[in-house]
């Protein structure tokens, strides 16, 4: 056990939209990530996600509505449930709460798609 220091660990990379496993609780892990610019619609159909914005503000759009949020703020997406995050004015820090069989962009693939997330 020991403590974990967010802006430490941010510190440690600056790729976007490749987000950096940094503890596990119950079967999930919690990981941090860079954004800036729009991702790919995805969703995941078996898991639930947790967005924890940290800095900057993201959008995310759903088939139905968009969501913004920003620091100290956070936004459950539901399992099943299509969605594509973007960022508004500049690079976004967030952390994420999902199972640890969550896939980065659920089936799809794209040129962004991360295989296998790297502990820091």
């Amino acid at each position: 056990m020991q403590e974990i220091n967010l802006d430490e660990k941010l510190s440690k990379f600056s790729e976007q939209w490749t987000p950096k496993i940094i503890a596990e609780l119950n079967d999930q892990y919690i990981k941090l990530a860079k954004l800036e610019g729009e991702f790919v619609w995805h969703d995941h159909a078996k898991e639930d996600e947790l967005f924890v914005v940290l800095k900057g503000t993201l959008e995310m759009e759903f088939r139905d509505k968009t969501v913004r949020f920003g620091p100290g703020e956070i936004l459950v997406v539901p399992k099943g449930v299509e969605h594509l995050p973007r960022t508004i004015g500049g690079e976004v820090h967030l952390m994420l709460i999902e199972p640890k069989s969550t896939k980065h962009t659920g089936e799809v693939v794209d040129e962004r798609t991360v295989e296998k997330l790297e502990w820091i």
